[in-house]
């Protein structure tokens, strides 16, 4: 795995390889608008809801031989040892320790990706919703491994992204994420219930209910009062299935429809 040497290899491919793909809202966007068509994502089995969180996305690419690098979702903002960082965010800040201590779980001859979301501080605009006083928080929400990533450092850039947007990472399922999660001491954005597919809504209005029966207020608020959340995430077990709600589609969508009446 000399390969993967940070000081060596192109840092573009890595930065590629390991970015987080788009997930799906579970009712699909108009691109006309913006507004949430009929259509949905099709769960089976057992699904596990999530708080959907609003800060920004952030990782830790853990490198055979204790080596890691920080990133926002599109870029990379830090190698382990530099002495200056990309400060964007305060992701580097915010990550830096939890970066160090997951050095140690460095297999031979895999990148394990750690995604977390970093939210108060003055990350967004919705930061108001968990912190007064300006603190910054981070919670793990996926892990990926890539089991033989030498061979993917010779792929062209197009063949990465269409490997990475056809689903070809391989991501932790819900039992083996929480556990390692748990075992390396890392908080995971809340888990509020594991529900029947056959129980979840399919309809608009049912799921905008849905989301306020469950999550009218953040769970991880900073300091202060809780604010709202920004909705929720919905995994299979198996994460063969995985699909976005937030509030602010379902209260556009809702808002629109009783325009026109």
């Amino acid at each position: 795995m000399s390969r993967l040497d940070v000081r060596t290899v192109d840092l573009r491919t890595i930065n590629s390889l390991t970015k987080y793909p788009s997930i799906p809202t579970y009712h699909a966007l108009d691109p006309r608008d913006g507004g949430l068509l009929t259509e949905c994502v099709a769960f089976t089995g057992p699904v596990t809801l999530t708080e959907k969180i609003d800060g920004t996305n952030a990782r830790i690419v853990v490198l055979p031989g204790g080596a890691y690098l920080i990133g926002s979702r599109e870029e990379l903002l830090y190698a382990r040892g530099d002495l200056i960082g990309n400060p964007a965010l305060g992701i580097v800040d915010a990550l830096r320790d939890v970066a160090e201590r997951l050095t140690g779980t460095a297999a031979d001859d895999r990148v394990t990706v750690y995604y977390l979301e970093v939210y108060g501080g003055k990350v967004t605009a919705a930061s108001r919703h968990y912190t007064a006083e300006r603190r910054v928080g981070h919670r793990l929400f996926d892990v990926a491994v890539l089991d033989d990533p030498a061979p993917m450092l010779d792929w062209p850039a197009p063949r990465i992204s269409a490997w990475r947007d056809g689903g070809g990472q391989r991501f932790l399922g819900e039992a083996e994420l929480v556990g390692r999660a748990d075992a390396l001491g890392l908080p995971t954005v809340p888990r509020l219930a594991t529900v029947p597919a056959g129980d979840l809504p399919r309809d608009i209005d049912g799921t905008h209910a849905f989301l306020t029966s469950h999550l009218p207020r953040t769970l991880v608020a900073l300091d202060g009062p809780a604010g709202r959340s920004e909705g929720l995430v919905l995994r299979a077990a198996d994460r063969s299935a995985i699909a976005k709600a937030r509030f602010q589609d379902y209260e556009r969508t809702v808002r629109r429809r009783a325009g026109r009446r």
